[in-house]
């Protein structure tokens, strides 16, 4: 595979969201190793929770379709993280539940069979979101994606932007820069 197809997103919608700060700069670094990155916004892809009894009533909503059909197309994700009490957004979830459906209802995988994913993760405390990214990362294996061995976390995320949404800390950037090539090498 010469130039992967990469979807990126973050599992929030917050205005200020370190998570999507941080993912807007992993895409930039990742455009420059010349992969092709579409990045996306979970706000503009509103969805129902995951409710069967909802979807055999309704179908499966217009929003869960077209994200499905973004997974499919792509050869990769790139995934931000954020935590919530020790654990992974609703909303991460709910979009990962619902993309693991047929548009005609019942579980299929092949969105996320054979695929790639580098996770990141960004929260104000010591962790960095690392119990999300451990979460999403279970979730994802047991779904049949290949999970990249390195992730980046960033502890400590509510000092490290500046005004323009940048890591202030070169170090930081460098090892971003750093696993962001390792996972673009691993999927060419």
């Amino acid at each position: 595979m010469s130039n992967p197809r990469i979807l990126a997103f973050a599992g929030s919608t917050r205005k200020e969201s370190f998570n999507r700060k941080l993912l807007t700069v992993a895409v930039e670094l990742a455009r420059q190793a010349d992969l092709d990155v579409e990045h996306i916004e979970l706000a503009d892809f509103p969805l129902p929770f995951m409710d069967e009894d909802l979807e055999a009533e309704r179908g499966q909503p217009e929003n869960a379709t077209a994200l499905r059909r973004l997974m499919l197309d792509a050869d990769a994700f790139m995934l931000a993280c954020p935590e919530y009490n020790s654990s992974i957004t609703p909303l991460m979830k709910n979009v990962i539940d619902w993309c693991s459906r047929k548009e005609s209802g019942g579980g299929d995988l092949s969105p996320y069979s054979d695929k790639n994913a580098l996770l990141l993760g960004a929260s104000p405390g010591r962790s960095g979101g690392k119990r999300s990214v451990e979460t999403v990362r279970s979730i994802l294996g047991n779904i049949g994606v290949e999970v990249f061995d390195k992730e980046f976390t960033l502890p400590g995320a509510g000092d490290a932007f500046d005004d323009l949404g940048q890591l202030r800390d070169v170090e930081m950037v460098d090892a971003l820069k750093a696993i962001v090539k390792a996972f673009s090498d691993s999927i060419r």
